[in-house]
């Protein structure tokens, strides 16, 4: 009876795996993936039936974005951008494909201070909470318990014991060692905390390969920093493995500023219904230093693949200098190509990737594209003094952009994400200005996949093969 039983439920499974290979078929977004599901699936349905339920789906269905649902908001934003934006004549092809991506305006009067790693960032941030009148806005993809967990817990709860608003988002995916404790002693002071899954959520429980990787901290509508950095002692460098924490974030003023804001209510809304637009300062002032500039947030919700659009639009804009520093390097077919083509009409590509290893799938696939990014002249940085997590793009020298995007399909087609695109010939040399530093801690890679260990030889390509998944 029992192998009577065992016979079914293999069948089952043979059943599921040609049925789910076909849906790949049909919803893939690139031709890659749904081969590399097909061939799991049909080799492999005990593994890969239980796989493609958790991993499987590209669309985050029924996720509602408030930017349409309270179009008012954007509404707003423009008419508030057209008081600060340059005139139509002046507006580059890079800024126009920007906009449409981002789905907003190129907004001028902002300031932006860069936070280079853990100490820069905190005391920033601590800073501002501590100035905070009305309200605080926080989302993190990481928060951990830990000293600097708690210095950030202790900062929104003295926010809310003097009347202060705080809002406080999180991904339970990244924050999964979060105790209830802590939450408990927010909740108590009265911060409102949310977990992006739990109120409403994906369409099914097993989609939990969706996650908000945004770094979001908005203040009074008129202050606000996004970046790399999570909450965590780790970010600090105070972890004995990763040590030094290289990192960047930013913080915003200005214009800007509400379109952070318009990502964080979009976000919010999903989670919990409850429209923003009245709550909130919509109407940052314009500041001296005149910055342009245009938050672009993707996701799994787009109707197109702005993710992968973003950084084709970067790579596309490049006529000189194209750096871009990222700690997982595993992008999708079309902006490879677009960035050897970048290359090969003589574009400077510089990748700047971490030597220290977080994650071994991503950074062995990573190793499997480097011998044919160097052979059309695109250089590849490795960072040793410690890990490198920042998300930073420099592009001739007007463009530069701090978030949270990595150069990988997760980030492209699964995360939630959001980039501060800014163009300012004076931001851009002060990004140059740290990234040379961070050159000056890395090697230049000369070394052929070829002359690895023989393990890494056979691990790296079989880990591009999935690809399509990291």
């Amino acid at each position: 009876m029992f192998s009577v039983l065992l016979v079914l439920a293999y069948a089952a499974i043979q059943c599921a795996a040609f049925f789910f290979a076909f849906k790949a078929i049909q919803t893939a977004r690139t031709s890659q993936g749904a081969v590399a599901w097909t061939v799991f699936l049909v080799a492999l349905p005990v593994i890969a039936v239980p796989s493609y339920l958790f991993l499987g789906s590209w669309r985050f269905r029924g996720y509602i974005v408030a930017r349409r649902e309270v179009s008012e908001i954007v509404t707003g934003i423009k008419r508030h951008a057209d008081i600060n934006r340059r005139p139509e004549e002046e507006l580059t092809e890079a800024t126009r494909a920007f906009e449409a991506i981002a789905g907003l305006p190129v907004v001028s009067g902002n300031d932006v201070s860069l936070l280079i790693d853990g100490a820069a960032t905190f005391d920033a941030i601590f800073e501002a909470l501590d100035s905070a009148e009305h309200y605080v806005l926080v989302q993190f993809y990481i928060v951990k318990d830990d000293e600097v967990g708690r210095l950030f817990r202790d900062r929104l709860i003295a926010c809310a014991g003097r009347g202060v608003s705080v809002r406080f988002l999180f991904d339970a995916v990244g924050s999964n060692k979060l105790p209830r404790s802590y939450l408990s002693a927010l909740e108590d002071a009265g911060v409102e905390t949310i977990n992006i899954h739990t109120k409403k959520g994906p369409k099914t429980p097993f989609q939990i390969n969706f996650r908000n990787h945004r770094k979001t901290i908005v203040i009074d509508g008129k202050v606000g920093f996004t970046g790399g950095l999570n909450v965590g002692d780790e970010y600090l460098s105070r972890d004995p493995y990763f040590g030094n924490w290289r990192d960047t974030h930013c913080r915003l003023d200005g214009p800007i500023v509400s379109q952070l804001q318009l990502v964080f209510a979009e976000d919010w809304f999903w989670a919990t219904e409850e429209n923003l637009r009245v709550l909130l300062n919509w109407n940052a002032p314009h500041m001296d230093r005149d910055i342009d500039g245009v938050i672009v947030a993707t996701g799994p919700a787009d109707e197109e693949e702005y993710g992968a659009l973003f950084f084709c639009a970067a790579i596309h804009s490049a006529r000189s200098r194209l750096w871009l520093a990222t700690p997982y390097m595993v992008p999708e077919n079309d902006v490879l190509v677009a960035l050897k083509l970048a290359a090969m009409r003589g574009v400077e590509i510089r990748l700047l990737v971490p030597e220290k290893v977080d994650h071994w799938l991503p950074w062995l696939a990573a190793l499997a594209y480097f011998d044919e990014l160097r052979a059309v002249g695109i250089e590849i940085w490795s960072y040793t003094n410690g890990f490198m997590h920042q998300k930073v793009i420099l592009v001739d020298d007007e463009i530069s952009a701090i978030g949270t995007t990595n150069f990988d399909n997760r980030s492209f087609r699964l995360n939630f994400e959001a980039m501060a695109v800014l163009f300012d010939e004076s931001l851009a040399k002060e990004v140059e200005e740290m990234l040379e530093a961070d050159f000056k801690e890395s090697y230049l890679l000369e070394r052929d996949l070829s002359d690895r260990p023989v393990w890494m030889r056979i691990a790296a390509p079989v880990s591009r093969l999935f690809a399509p998944l990291l």
